[in-house]
C-alpha cells in the first residue's frame, strides 16, 4: 500500500498499489474469499471503482457472476438510486442497475476500504431494495468507527487487517508505520 502524497481531499492511503505484487495481491484474495467458499453466493459486487478490481477477482474464484455498484448518472438503464455523506463528508449518489438479481439473491458486497461505512451502507440499502439478501462484506480494511463496528455484528465480514490488531490499530490512526520507510521499488514487479 502506498501512502497519499498527493492532495489531502483524497483518501489517506493507496491499497490498490499492493495488486501490482501477485504475492500480495493473491493473499489479499485467499484471505477475503475463505470466509465465503462455504457461505452460499450468488452474485459479487464491487462498489466504483476501488471494488471492481478485488470484486471480479472474487467472483472469479468463488464462480458466481458479477455486478457494479455505480456512481450515479453511469448507467444507460434503468436504476435504483441513493444518496449517501462518504469519508470526505461530500454528498454522493450510488446506482444499481434494476434488475440487478433475482428476489433472494444472495448479494456479497466488495470494496477497496470502509472508513466511515457511508458507501457501503448505501450499496446495502440498493440490494435490500431490490430484494437482495447481503451475504457478506469483503474489503480490505474495516476502520473501527461505530459505523464499522455496526457492520461487523450485522454480516459476515472478510478482510485483510485483523480487527484488534497492531495494523488495525495503525489503520484507524491513518498512519501507517510502513510508511516511514516507504519504497516503491519494494513493491512492483
Amino acid at each position: 500500500m502506498a501512502p497519499n502524497v498527493k492532495d489531502p481531499k483524497m483518501a489517506w492511503l493507496d491499497p490498490s498499489s499492493a495488486y501490482v505484487n501477485a504475492k500480495a495481491f493473491h493473499a489479499m484474495l485467499d484471505a477475503l474469499c475463505e470466509p465465503f467458499v462455504s457461505t452460499q453466493v450468488d452474485v459479487v459486487a464491487g462498489i466504483d471503482a476501488a471494488g471492481y478490481v478485488l470484486g471480479a477477482a472474487m467472483a472469479e474464484r468463488l464462480g458466481t457472476g458479477f455486478l457494479t455498484v455505480r456512481k450515479a448518472g453511469k448507467l444507460p438503464v434503468p436504476a435504483d438510486q441513493v444518496s449517501f455523506v462518504n469519508y470526505t463528508e461530500r454528498t454522493q449518489h450510488m446506482e444499481l442497475r434494476k434488475p440487478a438479481f433475482r428476489k433472494g439473491a444472495r448479494v456479497l458486497l466488495v470494496d477497496q476500504w470502509v472508513e466511515t461505512g457511508g458507501t457501503m451502507g448505501a450499496a446495502i440499502e440498493l440490494v435490500e431494495r431490490q430484494g437482495g439478501q447481503v451475504a457478506g462484506i469483503a474489503t480490505i480494511c474495516i476502520e473501527e468507527t461505530p459505523a464499522g463496528d455496526a457492520l461487523r455484528e450485522r454480516y459476515l465480514c472478510a478482510t485483510c487487517v485483523r480487527p484488534g490488531s497492531e495494523l488495525q490499530r495503525q489503520c484507524n490512526a491513518k498512519s501507517l508505520d510502513y510508511f516511514k520507510a516507504f519504497n516503491w521499488d519494494a513493491i512492483l514487479p
